[in-house]
Protein backbone atom coordinates (compact mmCIF):
# COMPACT_ATOMS: atom_id res chain seq x y z
CA UNK A 1 0.00 0.00 0.00
CA UNK A 2 1.62 3.56 -0.98
CA UNK A 3 1.79 6.33 1.48
CA UNK A 4 -0.68 9.16 1.62
CA UNK A 5 2.60 11.17 1.51
CA UNK A 6 3.09 10.34 -2.36
CA UNK A 7 1.75 12.38 -5.75
CA UNK A 8 -0.13 10.33 -7.42
CA UNK A 9 1.24 9.82 -10.70
CA UNK A 10 -1.89 7.69 -12.51
CA UNK A 11 -5.08 7.38 -10.97
CA UNK A 12 -7.67 4.70 -12.40
CA UNK A 13 -10.17 4.28 -9.91
CA UNK A 14 -11.48 2.23 -9.62
CA UNK A 15 -9.02 -0.48 -10.27
CA UNK A 16 -5.53 1.15 -8.73
CA UNK A 17 -3.35 4.20 -8.54
CA UNK A 18 0.16 4.45 -9.41
CA UNK A 19 2.14 6.82 -7.32
CA UNK A 20 5.50 8.80 -8.70
CA UNK A 21 7.77 6.83 -6.82
CA UNK A 22 6.06 3.62 -8.99
CA UNK A 23 4.18 1.90 -5.94
CA UNK A 24 0.61 0.84 -6.61
CA UNK A 25 -2.31 0.94 -4.31
CA UNK A 26 -4.91 -1.35 -5.50
CA UNK A 27 -8.63 -0.64 -4.75
CA UNK A 28 -10.33 -4.15 -4.35
CA UNK A 29 -8.04 -6.91 -1.92
CA UNK A 30 -7.71 -9.87 -3.38
CA UNK A 31 -10.49 -13.10 -1.88
CA UNK A 32 -10.36 -16.29 -2.16
CA UNK A 33 -12.87 -18.86 -2.68
CA UNK A 34 -12.37 -21.94 -0.41
CA UNK A 35 -11.98 -25.42 -2.49
CA UNK A 36 -13.60 -28.29 -2.09
CA UNK A 37 -12.19 -32.05 -1.96
CA UNK A 38 -15.12 -33.58 -1.07
CA UNK A 39 -15.97 -36.96 -3.73
CA UNK A 40 -19.60 -36.50 -2.52
CA UNK A 41 -20.16 -32.92 -3.32
CA UNK A 42 -21.62 -31.38 -6.81
CA UNK A 43 -18.44 -29.75 -7.96
CA UNK A 44 -14.95 -30.61 -6.57
CA UNK A 45 -12.03 -27.81 -7.09
CA UNK A 46 -8.41 -27.94 -6.89
CA UNK A 47 -5.24 -25.45 -7.47
CA UNK A 48 -2.19 -26.01 -9.48
CA UNK A 49 0.27 -24.12 -10.29
CA UNK A 50 1.91 -24.87 -13.65
CA UNK A 51 4.80 -22.66 -13.78
CA UNK A 52 6.60 -22.18 -10.67
CA UNK A 53 8.52 -19.59 -11.87
CA UNK A 54 6.32 -17.07 -12.91
CA UNK A 55 3.04 -18.32 -10.19
CA UNK A 56 1.08 -18.85 -12.87
CA UNK A 57 -1.76 -21.01 -11.48
CA UNK A 58 -4.84 -22.90 -12.33
CA UNK A 59 -7.95 -23.55 -10.74
CA UNK A 60 -9.67 -27.24 -11.97
CA UNK A 61 -13.53 -28.20 -11.40
CA UNK A 62 -14.84 -31.63 -11.26
CA UNK A 63 -18.62 -32.08 -11.34
CA UNK A 64 -19.43 -35.11 -9.65
CA UNK A 65 -19.24 -37.88 -12.09
CA UNK A 66 -22.02 -40.58 -12.06
CA UNK A 67 -19.80 -43.04 -14.77
CA UNK A 68 -16.15 -42.62 -13.72
CA UNK A 69 -15.00 -44.29 -16.80
CA UNK A 70 -16.55 -42.02 -19.61
CA UNK A 71 -14.81 -39.27 -20.35
CA UNK A 72 -16.37 -35.07 -20.22
CA UNK A 73 -15.88 -32.22 -21.96
CA UNK A 74 -13.51 -29.38 -21.25
CA UNK A 75 -13.81 -26.05 -20.76
CA UNK A 76 -11.10 -23.24 -20.77
CA UNK A 77 -12.26 -20.53 -18.71
CA UNK A 78 -10.14 -16.90 -18.38
CA UNK A 79 -11.71 -14.69 -15.80
CA UNK A 80 -12.58 -10.53 -16.70
CA UNK A 81 -11.58 -7.59 -14.13
CA UNK A 82 -10.10 -5.25 -16.80
CA UNK A 83 -6.63 -6.86 -17.33
CA UNK A 84 -5.97 -5.86 -13.70
CA UNK A 85 -8.45 -7.46 -11.03
CA UNK A 86 -9.27 -10.66 -10.19
CA UNK A 87 -8.14 -14.01 -10.09
CA UNK A 88 -9.58 -17.90 -10.72
CA UNK A 89 -10.30 -17.66 -6.66
CA UNK A 90 -12.06 -14.70 -6.21
CA UNK A 91 -15.63 -15.68 -4.98
CA UNK A 92 -17.26 -14.06 -7.96
CA UNK A 93 -15.65 -16.31 -10.96
CA UNK A 94 -15.41 -19.01 -8.72
CA UNK A 95 -18.71 -19.77 -7.92
CA UNK A 96 -20.13 -18.69 -11.30
CA UNK A 97 -17.55 -21.73 -12.59
CA UNK A 98 -18.95 -23.66 -9.78
CA UNK A 99 -22.55 -23.11 -11.16
CA UNK A 100 -21.67 -23.93 -14.60
CA UNK A 101 -19.62 -27.10 -13.76
CA UNK A 102 -22.81 -28.46 -12.08
CA UNK A 103 -25.70 -27.36 -14.34
CA UNK A 104 -23.60 -28.63 -18.02
CA UNK A 105 -21.47 -31.60 -16.72
CA UNK A 106 -18.03 -31.11 -17.83
CA UNK A 107 -13.91 -30.55 -15.99
CA UNK A 108 -13.28 -26.76 -16.46
CA UNK A 109 -9.69 -25.40 -15.95
CA UNK A 110 -9.84 -21.52 -14.86
CA UNK A 111 -6.59 -19.55 -15.33
CA UNK A 112 -5.33 -17.24 -12.89
CA UNK A 113 -3.06 -14.81 -15.17
CA UNK A 114 -0.68 -12.08 -13.83
CA UNK A 115 -1.99 -8.61 -13.45
CA UNK A 116 -1.40 -5.89 -15.36
CA UNK A 117 0.20 -2.77 -14.34
CA UNK A 118 2.78 -4.78 -12.31
CA UNK A 119 3.20 -7.09 -15.44
CA UNK A 120 3.05 -5.74 -19.18
CA UNK A 121 -0.37 -6.26 -20.74
CA UNK A 122 1.30 -8.61 -23.17
CA UNK A 123 1.71 -10.96 -19.90
CA UNK A 124 -2.36 -11.58 -19.67
CA UNK A 125 -2.06 -12.86 -23.16
CA UNK A 126 0.99 -15.00 -22.71
CA UNK A 127 0.04 -16.50 -19.04
CA UNK A 128 -2.91 -17.72 -20.82
CA UNK A 129 -2.14 -19.02 -23.79
CA UNK A 130 0.76 -21.36 -21.61
CA UNK A 131 -2.30 -22.47 -19.54
CA UNK A 132 -3.78 -23.45 -22.91
CA UNK A 133 -0.79 -25.49 -23.66
CA UNK A 134 -0.11 -26.79 -20.52
CA UNK A 135 -4.23 -28.14 -20.94
CA UNK A 136 -2.97 -29.64 -24.08
CA UNK A 137 -0.23 -31.29 -22.66
CA UNK A 138 -2.97 -33.80 -21.02
CA UNK A 139 -4.17 -34.91 -24.56
CA UNK A 140 -2.77 -38.35 -24.68
CA UNK A 141 -3.51 -38.95 -20.77
CA UNK A 142 0.23 -38.60 -19.59
CA UNK A 143 0.26 -34.77 -18.29
CA UNK A 144 1.36 -34.01 -14.96
CA UNK A 145 -2.41 -33.14 -13.73
CA UNK A 146 -4.60 -36.26 -12.88
CA UNK A 147 -7.68 -35.38 -13.39
CA UNK A 148 -7.43 -34.11 -16.63
CA UNK A 149 -5.88 -37.48 -17.55
CA UNK A 150 -8.50 -39.47 -16.45
CA UNK A 151 -11.50 -37.29 -17.31
CA UNK A 152 -11.05 -34.66 -19.88
CA UNK A 153 -12.92 -35.53 -23.49
CA UNK A 154 -10.41 -33.12 -25.93
CA UNK A 155 -12.60 -34.06 -28.53
CA UNK A 156 -14.70 -31.80 -27.14
CA UNK A 157 -12.96 -28.49 -25.85
CA UNK A 158 -14.47 -25.01 -25.27
CA UNK A 159 -12.75 -21.64 -24.57
CA UNK A 160 -14.17 -18.56 -23.27
CA UNK A 161 -14.77 -15.67 -20.69
CA UNK A 162 -16.19 -12.71 -19.78
CA UNK A 163 -14.82 -9.13 -20.27
CA UNK A 164 -11.04 -8.99 -20.72
CA UNK A 165 -10.97 -12.62 -19.92
CA UNK A 166 -13.11 -13.04 -23.47
CA UNK A 167 -10.69 -10.80 -25.08
CA UNK A 168 -8.00 -12.84 -23.86
CA UNK A 169 -10.40 -16.26 -24.91
CA UNK A 170 -10.42 -14.85 -28.58
CA UNK A 171 -7.12 -14.69 -28.84
CA UNK A 172 -5.92 -17.94 -27.60
CA UNK A 173 -8.37 -19.52 -29.57
CA UNK A 174 -7.18 -16.96 -32.71
CA UNK A 175 -3.43 -18.32 -31.75
CA UNK A 176 -4.27 -21.98 -31.54
CA UNK A 177 -5.66 -21.80 -35.33
CA UNK A 178 -2.23 -21.10 -36.50
CA UNK A 179 -0.37 -23.26 -34.16
CA UNK A 180 -0.01 -27.24 -33.87
CA UNK A 181 -2.68 -28.65 -32.81
CA UNK A 182 -2.88 -32.80 -31.70
CA UNK A 183 -5.82 -34.27 -33.73
CA UNK A 184 -7.11 -35.49 -31.23
CA UNK A 185 -8.07 -31.82 -30.28
CA UNK A 186 -10.88 -30.34 -31.40
CA UNK A 187 -11.94 -26.80 -30.18
CA UNK A 188 -15.66 -26.92 -30.84
CA UNK A 189 -16.80 -23.35 -29.56
CA UNK A 190 -15.97 -19.61 -27.90
CA UNK A 191 -18.24 -18.12 -25.53
CA UNK A 192 -17.82 -14.46 -24.98
CA UNK A 193 -19.94 -12.96 -22.15
CA UNK A 194 -19.64 -8.79 -22.37
CA UNK A 195 -16.44 -8.75 -23.99
CA UNK A 196 -13.82 -5.84 -24.10
CA UNK A 197 -13.18 -5.18 -28.01
CA UNK A 198 -12.30 -1.52 -27.21
CA UNK A 199 -13.81 1.81 -26.16
CA UNK A 200 -13.55 5.06 -27.55
CA UNK A 201 -10.61 7.38 -25.75
CA UNK A 202 -10.04 4.27 -23.75
CA UNK A 203 -7.74 5.14 -20.63
CA UNK A 204 -7.06 2.06 -19.27
CA UNK A 205 -5.77 0.90 -22.46
CA UNK A 206 -3.11 3.38 -22.54
CA UNK A 207 -2.16 3.14 -19.19
CA UNK A 208 -1.61 -0.52 -19.86
CA UNK A 209 -0.12 -0.62 -22.93
CA UNK A 210 2.17 3.25 -22.79
CA UNK A 211 4.31 2.27 -25.07
CA UNK A 212 1.71 1.76 -28.02
CA UNK A 213 1.21 4.36 -30.52
CA UNK A 214 -2.13 3.88 -31.53
CA UNK A 215 -4.81 3.61 -29.80
CA UNK A 216 -6.95 0.41 -28.26
CA UNK A 217 -9.07 -0.15 -32.04
CA UNK A 218 -5.34 -0.70 -33.49
CA UNK A 219 -4.08 -3.37 -31.12
CA UNK A 220 -5.29 -7.12 -33.21
CA UNK A 221 -5.53 -8.38 -29.79
CA UNK A 222 -8.35 -5.91 -29.17
CA UNK A 223 -9.49 -5.41 -32.27
CA UNK A 224 -9.36 -9.04 -34.00
CA UNK A 225 -10.49 -8.11 -37.31
CA UNK A 226 -7.52 -6.56 -38.11
CA UNK A 227 -5.43 -9.93 -37.26
CA UNK A 228 -4.89 -11.72 -41.11
CA UNK A 229 -4.73 -15.32 -38.49
CA UNK A 230 -8.41 -14.53 -37.43
CA UNK A 231 -9.78 -16.75 -40.92
CA UNK A 232 -7.69 -19.90 -38.89
CA UNK A 233 -8.60 -18.98 -35.69
CA UNK A 234 -9.69 -22.77 -34.19
CA UNK A 235 -13.55 -22.72 -33.45
CA UNK A 236 -16.44 -24.13 -35.41
CA UNK A 237 -18.53 -21.55 -33.27
CA UNK A 238 -18.75 -18.71 -31.63
CA UNK A 239 -20.92 -17.12 -28.73
CA UNK A 240 -21.89 -13.71 -27.84
CA UNK A 241 -22.94 -12.27 -24.84
CA UNK A 242 -24.29 -8.39 -25.13
CA UNK A 243 -26.14 -6.33 -22.45
CA UNK A 244 -28.36 -3.46 -23.58
CA UNK A 245 -26.73 -0.84 -21.61
CA UNK A 246 -23.04 -2.39 -21.48
CA UNK A 247 -20.20 0.59 -22.10
CA UNK A 248 -19.00 -2.55 -24.17
CA UNK A 249 -21.45 -3.43 -26.44
CA UNK A 250 -20.39 -1.09 -29.51
CA UNK A 251 -16.87 -3.20 -29.42
CA UNK A 252 -18.56 -6.21 -29.42
CA UNK A 253 -21.20 -5.69 -31.94
CA UNK A 254 -18.53 -4.02 -34.17
CA UNK A 255 -16.76 -8.06 -33.77
CA UNK A 256 -20.05 -9.99 -34.21
CA UNK A 257 -21.05 -8.11 -37.70
CA UNK A 258 -17.36 -8.04 -38.74
CA UNK A 259 -16.63 -11.93 -38.06
CA UNK A 260 -20.02 -13.07 -40.16
CA UNK A 261 -18.15 -11.11 -42.65
CA UNK A 262 -14.49 -12.53 -42.47
CA UNK A 263 -12.80 -15.40 -43.94
CA UNK A 264 -13.44 -17.66 -40.97
CA UNK A 265 -15.01 -20.37 -41.59
CA UNK A 266 -17.87 -21.27 -38.59
CA UNK A 267 -20.82 -20.25 -37.08
CA UNK A 268 -21.70 -16.85 -34.90
CA UNK A 269 -24.63 -16.49 -32.57
CA UNK A 270 -25.44 -13.70 -30.53
CA UNK A 271 -27.86 -13.28 -27.33
CA UNK A 272 -28.44 -9.77 -25.82
CA UNK A 273 -30.12 -8.96 -22.68
CA UNK A 274 -32.36 -5.89 -22.09
CA UNK A 275 -32.25 -3.70 -19.33
CA UNK A 276 -29.14 -4.68 -18.17
CA UNK A 277 -25.44 -3.48 -18.00
CA UNK A 278 -22.02 -4.72 -17.82
CA UNK A 279 -21.73 -8.53 -16.10
CA UNK A 280 -25.18 -7.73 -14.38
CA UNK A 281 -25.18 -11.59 -13.69
CA UNK A 282 -22.30 -11.09 -11.76
CA UNK A 283 -24.66 -8.79 -8.98
CA UNK A 284 -28.06 -11.13 -8.95
CA UNK A 285 -26.97 -14.09 -10.30
CA UNK A 286 -30.63 -15.51 -9.05
CA UNK A 287 -32.31 -13.23 -11.10
CA UNK A 288 -34.30 -14.45 -14.39
CA UNK A 289 -32.08 -12.76 -16.75
CA UNK A 290 -28.91 -14.11 -14.71
CA UNK A 291 -30.48 -17.65 -15.38
CA UNK A 292 -31.58 -17.44 -18.98
CA UNK A 293 -28.06 -16.59 -19.70
CA UNK A 294 -26.76 -19.46 -17.82
CA UNK A 295 -29.51 -21.39 -19.31
CA UNK A 296 -27.92 -20.57 -22.42
CA UNK A 297 -24.30 -20.99 -22.10
CA UNK A 298 -25.19 -24.45 -20.51
CA UNK A 299 -27.56 -25.35 -23.69
CA UNK A 300 -24.47 -23.81 -25.84
CA UNK A 301 -21.82 -26.56 -24.05
CA UNK A 302 -24.30 -29.14 -23.99
CA UNK A 303 -25.45 -29.39 -27.45
CA UNK A 304 -21.93 -30.32 -29.07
Amino acid sequence: MASNTNEIAVDMTPFFVIYKDCTINRFRPSENAPLCDNPQAPVRSKDVVIQPETGVSVRLYLPKLTNPQQKIPLVIYIHGGAFCVGSARSPTFHNFISSLVEKANFIAVSVDYRLAPENPLSTTYDDSWSAFQWVLSHVNSKGPESWLNEYADFGKVFIGGESAGANIANDVAVRAGVSYLDLKVKILGLFLVHPYFGVENDTLYKVLCPTSTGGCFEDPRVNPLLDPRLKSMACKKVLFFVAEKDFLKEGTMNYYEGLKKSEWNGEVEIMETKGEGHCFHFFSPTSDKAVALMDKLVDFLRQH
